[in-house]
């Protein structure tokens, strides 16, 4: 037999031998790992939680700044100090930090002047503070408190940038032109963070009704406004394509932010290309006559209420209810009763939202309660 037949022979043979395997193996037993992955199922392998009260490792209530108006994003002449005011935001500030920032670059761009002094280093302060120096600004950053003592390290993290963000009865047309450009150059500086350090990274979300109510409008976080065309619409999931036991599944792809890394990351930066920080608390107008430079940006969050005498101001609390971090676990999921969101520092649980309240003591009840409302999701789960 010539050499080349020999191969062709002796390959041929290994191909039958390689298929006879699989036809027996295909009625014996399964292979490790199929049932965990629902290969035959439709659905995708959705990880469960690891749920007991003893896994919360952290609890804590964030005050988010509401304005029914909306955030204030205006200019204004307060002695020989011009103010530009960008404040605010409700449950939208983490997403649309930058574009609200643009809008008041674009009012410190009418001044004169180069030298910019930033009240506050929550989110909205250092994307603010970064764009302004982007833009050849000397900016120092005026604040009480940095990153992990701020209101924006309180947070769940995720793009929701018509959350709360004003009463829907109170909008203008004005506002929501304001909205939208924010929305916008949110969303595009985003996707340019995106792969660094994971600072921002995209995740499937799940809103799961057990039962059908009048409420399934997929929002599951009070978003009053819908811009198309940005993150992907929700779509509902047939029974065969979801391992929920439920009536109602959607799903939809979203961001998420990795809270502890990405202030830090913007804030060191804003520090390596010479901008300055200085601990010092603003407590009244005259704190900010008495500062050198001429035009200050107010992002100072629920602090501009006794500075500014915003009677419009009011506080949102929201508990949050940190579990040990799951590393395979890499979704958000919202039910009735309760939600999660996934995070490097950890699994955080939360549904609360109560207008008015100045409250930071968490209420250890609530969070065991989002436990076992979980807990009744994930133990009904197929697969």
């Amino acid at each position: 037999m010539k050499r080349r037949d020999f191969f062709m022979a002796a390959g041929l043979g290994g191909l039958a031998v390689g298929t006879q395997g699989l036809s027996s193996c295909a009625s014996g037993p399964k292979l490790y790992g199929e049932s965990n992955f629902n290969i035959n199922k439709g659905y995708q392998f959705i990880p469960k939680l690891k749920l007991s009260k003893d896994r919360i490792i952290k609890e804590t209530v964030g005050l988010r700044p509401f304005r029914p108006s909306g955030p204030r994003i205006e200019k204004e002449i307060i002695g020989n100090k011009t103010i530009i005011h960008n404040y605010g935001h409700g449950g939208s500030g983490w997403s649309l930090s930058w574009g609200t920032g643009n809008l008041a670059r674009n009012l410190v761009k009418e001044t004169s002047e180069k030298k910019i002094a930033l009240l506050g280093s929550g989110t909205v302060g250092i994307a603010t503070a970064t764009l302004l120096q982007e833009s050849g600004y000397e900016v120092t950053i005026y604040t009480k408190d940095v990153p992990p003592n701020v209101t924006s390290n309180l947070a769940t993290g995720t793009w929701s940038p018509a959350s709360r963000v004003c009463d829907k009865t109170k909008s203008t047309p004005e506002f929501e032109k304001k909205w939208e450009n924010a929305c916008r150059f949110s969303f595009n500086r985003m996707q340019m963070m995106l792969g660094l350090d994971d600072i921002v990274h995209w995740g499937d979300e799940y809103l799961v009704h057990r039962e059908i109510s009048n409420r399934t409008d997929g929002n599951g976080g009070g978003e009053i406004f819908h811009l198309p065309g940005l993150a992907p619409e929700w779509k509902e999931l047939s029974k065969k394509d979801h391992p929920f036991n439920a009536e109602l599944v959607r799903k939809r792809s979203n961001m998420l932010f990795n809270i502890p890394s990405y202030l830090n990351f913007h804030l060191n930066n804003f520090l390596l290309r010479g901008g300055k920080l200085k601990i010092q608390e603003i407590k009244s107008v005259e704190d900010i006559d008495a500062l050198p430079e001429k035009v200050v940006v107010n992002c100072m969050g629920l602090g501009a209420k006794p500075v500014f005498n915003d009677e419009e101001l009011m506080p949102i609390s929201g508990q949050l209810a940190c579990l040990v971090p799951q590393t395979e676990v890499n979704y958000k999921l919202a039910t009735k009763g309760a939600y999660f969101i996934t995070r490097k520092d950890g699994i955080y649980l939360g549904g609360s939202g109560i207008e008015g309240s100045w409250d930071t003591t968490p209420n250890r009840e609530l969070s065991e309660k989002w436990v076992d409302v979980l807990s009744d999701l994930m133990k009904d789960m197929k697969g």
